[in-house]
């Protein structure tokens, strides 16, 4: 029964990592939105936000570093779920696992550019001249809509949603885990995806804005996150406990040569 042992491990263990890095990244967000304003203070310029930026000081950075490394923990689970799931072989799971990942990658930049990038503008921004200011302003806006508004929020976003709607409809059609967690999936990524409006308004001019779309996507399909890892860690896969008793009976029954068969080389009876 090893192989089912270590299914059962490691269907936990991936159910732990999602619960943890959904709360973990809650907690840090919460810790951010109540000492930075994040992240409505996103959408203000830059003579609010870099003056801001520098009078959080050093715990300010520190912030942002563990709300960057508190969501990159959901790298580890994303690619662990084909195989937690006991799906490996499912060619949609295969490519939204990539895509998954990819989606944290990109947030993770968007997310340290606030420690390393933002810093040193602030600085100078704070320090400088008018036309220091000015040149800071450009470097700021720059970087914002690149790392920020590109990478992280359109690009990070877009893959996030794309990734839970495809594990959501692996989830209907397999019926691995129950049907209720992947209608939950379907509507907490169409949420997420409101808020694609907000960010495309930042290159687009009277784009359409929903304001609840940022907070109700986010946090719906962060709770869709952490009920994934709860039912994980309580409910096995359908089909995944025969799958690894399958594989451990491959691996431990012993092979039986042919009496016809030539004894292996250097052997010699």
């Amino acid at each position: 029964m090893t192989g089912v042992h270590a299914a059962d491990g490691l269907r936990r263990t991936t159910g732990g990592l999602f619960v943890a890095g959904a709360l973990a990244f809650a907690g840090a967000a919460t810790v951010l939105s109540s000492t930075f304003g994040w992240p409505d203070v996103l959408r203000e310029p830059a003579d609010v936000v870099l003056p801001a930026f520098v009078a959080g000081g050093t715990t300010l950075v520190w912030t942002w570093l563990a709300t960057a490394w508190t969501y990159a923990v959901l790298l580890v689970p994303i690619l662990l779920l084909p195989a937690a799931l006991g799906r490996r072989s499912d060619p949609v799971l295969r490519v939204a696992t990539h895509v998954g990942a990819v989606s944290v990658l990109l947030s993770l930049i968007g997310f340290l550019r606030w420690v390393f990038v933002v810093p040193p503008l602030a600085d100078s921004y704070v320090g400088g001249d008018a036309v220091t200011r000015a040149a800071v302003e450009a470097a700021w806006t720059a970087q914002h809509q690149f790392g920020g508004a590109l990478l992280g929020e359109h690009l990070g976003q877009l893959l996030a949603v794309a990734w839970s709607l495809a594990v959501s409809v692996t989830i209907l059609r397999s019926r691995v885990l129950p049907r209720w967690l992947g209608v939950a999936g379907l509507v907490a990524g169409a949420l997420y995806l409101t808020n694609q409006g907000d960010v495309l308004a930042t290159a687009v001019p009277g784009f359409p804005v929903w304001d609840l779309g940022g907070f109700l996507g986010s946090t719906t399909w962060g709770l869709w996150v952490a009920a994934l890892g709860v039912v994980l860690l309580l409910r096995q896969p359908v089909g995944s406990a025969g799958a690894a008793r399958d594989e451990d009976r491959a691996t431990s029954s012993p092979t039986v040569p042919s009496p016809r068969s030539p004894a292996p080389s250097g052997v010699r009876s």
